[in-house]
């Protein structure tokens, strides 16, 4: 067992900063990386999360490194839990979702299934998953590891990294790349922004895009 208790958090106002920008973005930005396996979406249609990651590897049929995590966590910390994209189990329900709001995490990743689903709705506690399972864990396997590197989604992940997600799915962006990430983001908006102005003028995005000489390589006349 490997349990770190802190670990350098990025500075809240690039976590604020964070918020506005979308996962594609972003993944974009990190030049394709990133970005969590297609599996890993939200519980519910609309859920959206941003913040650092607090790290959790367990499992596939015991949270008690999960338990740890919560009560290690601080305001604001994304849980990310790598649970072996076990499927057949639900380490998380609705006491944990309770726990975790009481502490003030953001929300969870994990790279498994939850239970309770209808209930955790409910709590408007941010969740993405690869599903729901009914079926419970135990809880008496101390053999995983809290803050420390992790891989979820086929992503690694290390305490400290920003996390956004939204309907689109998960990305992660190491707290080292987040300043460079966010500055080429918003050059990213912009640019698509001006595209926008273009279409609504009547180009295509054909030329917008310069498309024409791969169409021109097909032989490809429009």
């Amino acid at each position: 067992m490997t349990v770190l208790h802190d670990f350098p958090r990025p500075d809240p106002a690039l976590v604020e900063a964070f918020r506005t920008q979308s996962p594609a973005t972003l993944h974009e930005a990190l030049g394709r990386k990133g970005a969590m396996a297609h599996p890993i979406k939200p519980l519910y249609p609309g859920m959206r999360l941003c913040g650092p990651a607090l790290t959790v590897s367990c499992g596939p049929t015991d949270n008690l490194m999960i338990h740890i995590a919560v009560a290690l966590a601080k305001p604001g910390d994304v849980l990310v839990v790598d649970f072996k994209g076990m499927t057949e189990a639900g380490p998380w329900g609705d006491v944990l979702t309770a726990a975790a709001k009481a502490r003030g995490i953001a929300g969870l990743v994990i790279d498994g299934c939850v239970r309770d689903a209808t209930t955790i709705r409910g709590m408007d506690f941010p969740v993405f998953c690869r599903g729901t399972s009914m079926k419970g864990t135990n809880k008496t396997d101390a053999g995983g590891t809290v803050n420390t590197g992790i891989a979820c989604g086929g992503v690694l992940v290390s305490a400290g990294d920003l996390v956004v997600a939204d309907d689109d799915g998960v990305v992660v962006v190491p707290q080292a790349q987040a300043a460079d990430t966010l500055a080429k983001a918003a050059a990213r908006e912009a640019a698509e922004e001006g595209y926008r102005e273009k279409l609504g003028e009547g180009e295509t995005t054909l030329t917008i895009l310069k498309l024409h000489p791969y169409l021109d390589a097909a032989g490809i006349t429009v």
